[in-house]
């Protein structure tokens, strides 16, 4: 299986894995392409600015291994879009946040781009603050006429940002890259109570340390563990094809309204 951050099936160009690895002549007729998106943010002082691109990269990876032995196409994995909306970091050095309209024009016209010879689109979001604009530009896509949805990475039970949870999932998909946490800390009170304080300062005015969280006792092992659950969600999503108005992916497993 490819690592994180290399091309997916790069190693066998005339397969169904990496774009980035592939030659023009072979992407067979009407595939499906999951795009990677994340960002280059803060992710407190143990974990780098790439985390949620990492965890994309990944997920479509192995996503799109799952996928391909029912699937009745090619299944492609695009190069990551690695910059998102992350101005709610803006306070830390080394984030770089492009902004929801930026943003949405990049999604848009990556649609507009792979609909010239891809049949089905669909976004693999490693990032929170990316989710209005997804909204907003699958929603917008679906409307044009184009097969296109997004899905998250996310998993029940997570903690918000640069905690337990991407902790683990990094420490699996990337240990080199992960730095001592014994004596990081974090907010560790619920979302919603810290919501007014995260729109109104960003997440410095809440997290001196850039933690949403609380990484003690991350472990590979329960990294491995989050990663599968992250990646069978994912692949139940996109083989249950059932999208709401915006474009949101749903659980064929959660029972319908």
């Amino acid at each position: 299986m490819p690592g994180p951050g290399d091309p997916a099936g790069a190693g066998d160009p005339a397969g169904a894995g990496g774009l980035a690895g592939a030659a023009w002549t072979d992407v067979r007729a009407a595939p499906l392409v999951l795009v990677p998106v994340g960002s280059t943010e803060q992710h407190g002082p143990h974990l780098p600015l790439s985390t949620d691109t990492v965890i994309a990269e990944a997920v479509a990876a192995r996503a799109a291994d799952a996928l391909r032995p029912e699937s009745d196409g090619q299944v492609l994995v695009a190069p990551a879009i690695a910059f998102g909306a992350s101005g709610e970091h803006a306070g830390f050095p080394g984030t770089v946040s492009i902004g929801h309209e930026a943003l949405h024009a990049v999604l848009v016209e990556t649609v507009r781009s792979l609909a010239l010879w891809a049949r089905r689109v669909v976004f693999v979001n490693g990032h929170g603050g990316n989710v209005p604009t997804l909204d907003a530009a699958a929603g917008r896509m679906r409307a044009e006429g184009h097969d296109t949805a997004w899905v998250g990475c996310g998993v029940p039970g997570g903690d918000a940002h640069a905690g337990f949870t991407e902790t683990s999932v990094m420490l699996h998909l990337a240990p080199g890259l992960v730095r001592p946490f014994g004596g990081v800390t974090g907010d560790t009170r619920p979302l919603a109570a810290i919501m007014p304080d995260l729109v109104a300062g960003g997440v410095r005015a809440v997290s001196p340390s850039g933690v949403l969280g609380d990484p003690a006792g991350a472990s590979a092992e329960r990294g491995r563990e989050i990663a599968a659950d992250m990646v069978a969600s994912v692949v139940r999503r996109i083989g249950g094809r059932r999208a709401d108005e915006r474009g949101r992916l749903l659980d064929p497993a959660a029972a319908r309204p």
